[in-house]
């Protein structure tokens, strides 16, 4: 698979945003990143601005900024894209977070099956040293930050930001309790501000560009443009760059997508959307993403497809809490009643509220999201899969 169109990073290539964020007090660079619009890009969509004002606004004497890069949600892999053509960006947007909060120490947690792409990074790292662009009077100015790597081990929970800080601390890699949250009490207890790998990459670019050229792509609640990362039963499967607010229509005709049945959006843990809503846009306020779109066509069994999606949330729980750990077991159960024709209008009833529970009673975004595929595919397709058994 390839890239495909991505533009918005290569008009920055030739400008300098950590130069021009630089020039601006840390406050000024807050207020460019609020006005921008520009929301988490590893899915959860928190405004990126507010989580570094909150970061800055922390007193301790030290802080951290980490670099999320644990792309583990299946159909995901528009990051590693990033990583390998765009990592000068990436590191550019993290030593401007670490100069607006007040870090001087920033971390890139790289997915332990990118491990391949460790030495290209390290040169990369390395380069930026020599051009003064990391580490000590960065650009000439009295501002020090440098950048260390760390290798994940393939825990999907990690991809939660204080399971991620517990995994670089050493520990076993568990969701926190909130409150306290990072941009208060992150790593080794300092206020630390975690961003994915897209984020970051986007902030050199609004630097570079400026928060209103930014806000021209996309829609008033979902400024700038979006990675995705398209697999599936399509002619042309890769990592495109999209305006916010493209329907999931015309994102299936770019790709070459027939007799679509499907379209899962963000991913396992994301959402199924039937072909009665493909006129549904691609932005927080209606379908958000962390980045994956996986294309179902007419000949796919969604059951099976379901069953495939609660098998990995139920291997990658990582079991700290109830509602997680035993109510993916009994989701999957209850698909496996259903493949031998053995589970009841009421017993799904039940198990269609156990999943509505777990959105709002599991500690971390793992158990409040792997009901999400059980819920909406068998709201969506729940006629088809009986009939079929």
């Amino acid at each position: 698979m390839e890239r495909k169109g991505i533009v918005l990073f290569d008009t920055a290539m030739h400008g300098n945003g950590l130069a021009e964020a630089l020039k601006k007090t840390r406050q000024d660079i807050v207020m460019e990143v609020r006005e921008s619009g520009l929301k988490g890009r590893g899915g959860a969509g928190f405004p990126t601005g507010t989580k570094w004002m909150l970061a800055s606004a922390a007193m301790a004497d030290k802080k951290f900024v980490v670099c999320n890069a644990d792309e583990g949600e299946p159909g995901t892999f528009k990051d590693r894209v990033l990583l390998d053509e765009y990592a000068e960006l990436v590191f550019e947007g993290m030593a401007i977070a670490g100069y607006t909060i007040g870090a001087q120490t920033g971390f890139l947690y790289l997915r332990g099956e990118y491990r391949y792409l460790l030495a290209k990074l390290e040169g990369v790292l390395e380069k930026m040293r020599a051009d003064h662009r990391l580490g000590e009077n960065v650009c000439g100015k009295d501002f020090t930050f440098d950048i260390h790597i760390r290798l994940g081990s393939g825990a999907y929970v990690c991809g939660e930001e204080t399971a991620l800080i517990e995994s670089l601390e050493g520990h076993r890699g568990e969701a926190r309790n909130r409150p306290p949250f990072p941009v208060n009490t992150g790593y080794m207890g300092y206020p630390t501000t975690v961003n994915n790998v897209e984020t970051f990459a986007s902030v050199a670019v609004i630097l570079s560009k400026g928060a209103e050229w930014y806000k021209q792509i996309g829609t008033d609640k979902s400024a700038g443009s979006k990675l995705v990362s398209v697999s599936g039963d399509c002619e042309k499967p890769g990592v495109y760059e999209i305006p916010f607010g493209m329907s999931i229509a015309e994102l299936l005709e770019m790709v070459g997508a027939k007799d679509t049945k499907a379209v899962q959006v963000g991913g396992a843990s994301g959402t199924c959307v039937p072909k009665s809503e493909f006129g549904r846009k691609v932005a927080f306020e209606d379908v958000s993403t962390g980045g994956s779109v996986i294309v179902f066509n007419e000949s796919r069994d969604m059951l099976h497809v379901l069953k495939n999606f609660m098998e990995f949330f139920v291997e990658e729980s990582c079991g700290q809490c109830t509602p997680c750990r035993i109510g993916n077991i009994k989701l999957l159960d209850g698909v496996e009643k259903i493949e031998k024709g053995e589970c009841s209008m009421r017993y799904l009833n039940e198990l269609m509220q156990l999943g509505q529970s777990m959105q709002v009673a599991s500690k971390c975004g793992l158990g409040q999201s792997s009901p999400s595929p059980f819920l909406s595919i068998l709201t969506h397709f729940q006629h088809e899969i009986f009939s079929q058994r």
